[in-house]
């Protein structure tokens, strides 16, 4: 245990965390946007009942005990999962007398000749819609299905590790029906206090938002919440097509599709049939209680909503706005890979669409060494107060990202720091005039908000914790982190032309445990060398290793190639939301030093710079208008101006930075009494009220740059955690001289990756990083977007039509940038 003294001069106990039976408390959902939600359904104590194997089944998970049972007991477990909700069986009957359904049904039947003509025929349509989005349950089936893909997981995975304590919380949410003490099952033996549930109306369904990594992930899902015993989910199917064996075969198994005439007009309020019939049909699934599970993103484009999860979210919203539920328990899901099976890290892969692609696909991934898995739930929180915190902050929305970079990057006209104080991300009051854009405004916020979940944003400030204060971290964090991942960052940003074994070691050490203490989990255990050596087997097609005798150690050399790299850096990305915070006043540091340095003398080192805080606030803003939160792991509720002075925060508890002050104000406010003091130490003290008090004569705050002890090269380090994003930002600003304009979205976005492409030098092209600078671009007013029926048609802005603008634009993005 040791101690940190802050700047008032209180003393906290840090308990540094270890990989044992206890770990970082996780999962907490925010506290700004769902207050009430944040107090229920959380125990201090959960985060000690240990882990489990969901795929490793004994005897002990049976009814039955005996040599023949240890030979079967996968099979005996299987049977005996009890499913404790399903679909209603007059579901059919249900959808087509609900109100939204004849509503439309009637509006059709005006002016037709015979009306009970009519009423079959729009029964059999609605009926036929019904058919394309689900299929009745095969109980046989799934459970044979499910006893297949226990073997298959088990070959697949070393481990599939599940955390009992977020389990409990999810199992205790499930089962509250009205009882608050039934909510987390029997009492035990000296228990803490119970805290209060958060619903206690009967009927509230579990919404399970997911990230997607692989085409994996939703049959490991639907696999485990049945497992677990919290019923076979309703798993939403992306857009990409299947095949129609394939789709028979997912529906009977849970999965659920949308009309394919709904696919085109998501936010469309006049949908018709097709509409009427889905949204009712959602609305009888969370009336059921069954679960639904709905992937956030696609996985060749990770960090943005897909279209088809923005409709599903807008469906389930629409459920609890119009009163079919009384609320939804949203649960964010993380998942974690050593390797992602099937290789969706390659941009632009599809996965398998048919039955014989996916079997082929399952028998070449046997034969494959992924490594463990990890599956994290975090803390459930309420849609209905989550909709109204939302609402109400729409109405102190700041300025828009055109309004506040274009002066900067310009150089027209500096925006003051402290500006954009009730700032947060998202559209503007111009953009949500209308009940439709105030519910995509919602729904996008929702989204993005569980995806920074699932991502895990930055944690509480490291080295501040206490016994008196728990966990106040700033950001969900939920997905743990892995193995691999630490050792491809250190590969990747740290040693890439090679280190030994013995300092790589080391640093996992160093990196684990900065990871631990900014309360992110990590999805191992073991000793070290243990675990480096698996990450290094896991990691040995794209590494070569020499034994030196003489020395009696191994150096580990990455491959040079654009293949390894891209790899390296798909592995890493999980640990950027860990630091993405410290990152990102890192990068701010070093766009300082850059104007500095023609001003600086030769002898001048590091030590000796002297940063002002408003200088490094102003600049730290800057990059924070220009790269989304989601990007950055950081959930998108925070106003840019609080985010900007908790970095400069961290960066000082880090120690990155240390505080400056001046020699005439040490002691001004020291008012201890001292020994051998005659008289009253603040008698000479002036408290009168007169000039000296005036803005002009404030010392400005300055810090000094320092290296923290133990971390040599960390300010390198976490510049280069984000050099990928501002180097693809970069580029996609000097593409911006290249096509002729106007031009469609998709044609920019494939000759956007075939120049990122051919940059001598550059990495592999990154289609989730390219897709969000042009995103960002349009919120920047860099281009301009105008719908055509033949697609979203791109213009450059007025102010970038010249050539001078757009050199600035690349010049204000690549200061930040580390080469």
């Amino acid at each position: 245990m040791k101690t940190w003294v802050c700047d008032s001069g209180q003393k906290l106990e840090i308990f540094i965390p270890f990989l044992g039976k206890y770990r970082p408390l996780s999962g907490r959902c925010c506290q700004t946007c769902t207050p009430k939600s944040w107090d229920g359904f959380h125990h201090q104590h959960l985060s000690s009942l240990g882990f489990r194997d969901a795929v490793r089944v004994t005897e002990e998970d049976t009814r039955y005990r005996g040599w023949l049972v240890r030979r079967v007991c996968g099979f005996l477990a299987v049977w005996g999962w009890k499913v404790p909700a399903d679909t209603p069986g007059d579901l059919p009957a249900r959808i087509c007398c609900s109100r939204r359904v004849r509503g439309v049904a009637t509006g059709r039947s005006r002016g037709s000749r015979g009306d009970g003509e009519s009423h079959r025929r729009w029964k059999e349509k609605a009926l036929e819609v019904l058919s394309e989005i689900q299929a009745p349950l095969s109980l046989l089936l799934l459970r044979l299905c499910n006893w297949a893909l226990l073997k298959l997981l088990g070959r697949l995975f070393l481990s599939v590790q599940l955390h009992r304590g977020q389990l409990e919380t999810v199992l205790g949410a499930a089962r509250t029906v009205g009882n608050p003490a039934a909510a987390l099952g029997p009492p035990r033996a000296s228990p803490p206090a119970q805290p209060r549930p958060l619903s206690l109306q009967s009927g509230v369904p579990l919404v399970f938002l997911s990230m997607h990594k692989s085409q994996l992930d939703g049959l490991l899902l639907s696999f485990l919440l049945f497992s677990q015993g919290l019923g076979v989910p309703r798993v939403t199917v992306g857009d990409q097509p299947c095949s129609p064996r394939l789709r028979a075969l997912l529906g009977r198994l849970g999965g659920i599709f949308l009309p394919s005439r709904t696919e085109q007009t998501p936010s469309s309020r006049a949908e018709g049939l097709p509409g009427a019939v889905l949204a009712a049909y959602v609305e009888e699934v969370l009336r059921s209680r069954q679960p639904l599970l709905i992937f956030l993103e696609e996985p060749p484009v990770a960090l943005r909503l897909s279209a088809p999860a923005r409709q599903w979210l807008t469906l389930v919203y629409r459920a609890v706005r119009d009163g079919a539920v009384p609320d939804v328990l949203l649960v964010p899901v993380g998942i974690a890979y050593d390797l992602v099976p099937g290789g969706s890290h390659r941009e632009g892969t599809r996965g398998a669409r048919t039955l014989g692609a996916c079997l082929w696909a399952a028998c070449r991934a046997v034969r494959q060494n992924l490594g463990c898995a990890r599956v994290d739930f975090a803390q459930p929180f309420s849609l209905q107060e989550f909709a109204a915190k939302t609402l109400v902050r729409q109405s102190r929305m700041g300025k828009r990202p055109e309004e506040l970079l274009l002066p900067a990057i310009l150089g027209t006209c500096p925006v003051q720091p402290g500006s954009d104080r009730a700032e947060v991300w998202g559209p503007g009051p111009a953009t949500a005039a209308g009940a439709e854009e105030e519910e995509e405004m919602l729904v996008t916020a929702l989204g993005l908000h569980c995806l920074s979940e699932g991502l895990g944003a930055g944690g509480e400030h490291p080295r501040r914790r206490t016994s008196a204060s728990p966990s106040l971290a700033d950001g969900v964090a939920c997905s743990a982190v892995m193995a691999v991942g630490i050792t491809s960052a250190l590969l990747l940003h740290k040693h890439r032309e090679g280190v030994f074994l013995s300092r790589l070691m080391l640093d996992f050490a160093w990196l684990l445990e900065e990871i631990l203490l900014r309360q992110r989990d990590v999805g191992f255990s073991g000793q070290l060398r243990a675990l480096v050596q698996h990450s290094l087997v896991l990691l040995g097609a794209r590494l070569t290793l020499y034994r030196l005798s003489p020395v009696g150690d191994v150096l580990v050399v990455p491959e040079a190639s654009a293949e390894a790299l891209r790899e390296l850096d798909h592995h890493s990305a999980a640990i950027l939301p860990v630091f993405a915070s410290e990152a990102v006043g890192a990068c701010a540091i070093r766009a300082l030093l850059m104007e500095m340095l023609p001003f600086l003398g030769a002898t001048v080192g590091p030590s000796g710079i002297v940063l002002s805080q408003d200088e490094l606030h102003r600049k730290t803003l800057e990059l924070l208008r220009l790269l989304p939160p989601n990007l950055l792991g950081l959930q998108p509720c925070q106003p840019l101006d609080c985010r900007s002075r908790d970095i400069v925060d961290k960066l000082l508890l880090c120690g990155l930075l240390e505080a400056e002050e001046p020699e005439s104000e040490r002691w001004v406010c020291d008012l201890a009494p001292r020994p051998f003091c005659k008289g009253r130490p603040w008698a000479g003290v002036d408290f009168t009220d007169s000039d000296s008090g005036s803005e002009d004569e404030v010392p400005k705050r300055c810090f000094k740059l320092s290296e923290p002890q133990g971390s040599p090269g960390f300010l390198l380090f976490l510049c280069r955690l984000l050099s990928p994003v501002l180097r693809t930002y970069a580029r996609a600003a000097a593409f911006l001289e290249r096509p002729g304009w106007p031009q469609h979205e998709a044609a920019y976005v494939e000759a956007l990756l075939q120049f990122l492409a051919e940059e001598d030098g550059f990495e592999q092209p990154n289609r989730s990083l390219a897709l969000s600078s042009l995103q960002t671009f349009k919120e920047m007013g860099v281009l301009e977007e105008v719908r055509t029926p033949a697609g979203p048609l791109l213009h450059l802005a007025q102010p970038f039509r010249s050539g001078a603008s757009r050199r600035k634009l690349e010049a204000f993005i690549q200061q930040f940038a580390q080469p």
